[in-house]
């Protein structure tokens, strides 16, 4: 009889321990094409998501979070600066598997929504701190600058700079990681339940 993990159990498994460098670089590859190509969205958590929904927010958060390390060390030291929205995302994508959401596109979509807003909330001041508010993407700054000029406060023009983007990314990249996940052969996806067996009495 299965039993279900705790949401916050520590499941380093080796198939788990394979999938952390599988999913960071499915991230990085995600960015660096979205970058090459200016692409108005970032398209880097793919592999994030699907690692949080097969493992938990405690691996999702390390994916995350070590795609914008990676990235940071080796292409954008800007990505650097974002590893605690990374960490967010992942988090907020166990945990919403967790509880069930990203079993159909209807949940995986307000899995998107969740998600974004979570990288709002953590890389809006982020964006004050580092860049003045501007998140470094085209379309979103350009945003901020019609706002700025319109005498809108600085945390207001970010935030929506920030969401204009963001949103629309994550809750693209989750239906395109829902996509992934559901297709996923059934003896691959077993090594990763979140069912741990107990002996019956």
């Amino acid at each position: 009889m299965g039993k279900k993990r705790g949401i916050w159990s520590l499941n380093f498994s080796t198939a788990s321990l394979v999938l952390i460098p599988a999913a960071v670089g499915i991230n990085y590859i995600g960015k660096f094409f979205a970058e090459a190509l200016k692409l108005p969205l970032f398209m880097d958590n793919i592999g994030t998501i699907i690692a949080g929904a097969l493992c938990g927010p405690v691996i999702g958060g390390i994916c995350g979070a070590l795609k914008n390390i990676i990235y940071g060390l080796t292409a954008s030291p800007v990505s650097l600066v974002y590893a605690l929205t990374g960490l967010g995302i992942g988090l907020t994508a166990g945990i919403t598997a967790y509880k069930g959401l990203f079993k159909s596109y209807k949940g995986a979509l307000i899995t998107g929504l969740l998600i974004g807003l979570v990288a709002v909330v953590i890389s809006t001041p982020l964006n004050i701190i580092f860049w003045s508010g501007q998140t470094g993407n085209v379309w979103g700054d350009a945003v901020f600058t019609y706002l700025m000029a319109n005498k809108v406060p600085v945390i207001l023009s970010s935030l929506v700079d920030e969401a204009v983007v963001d949103i629309p990314d994550k809750i693209l990249v989750a239906m395109i990681s829902f996509a992934i996940y559901k297709n996923l052969p059934k003896r691959l996806t077993s090594l990763y339940t979140m069912e741990e067996e107990t002996e019956s009495l």
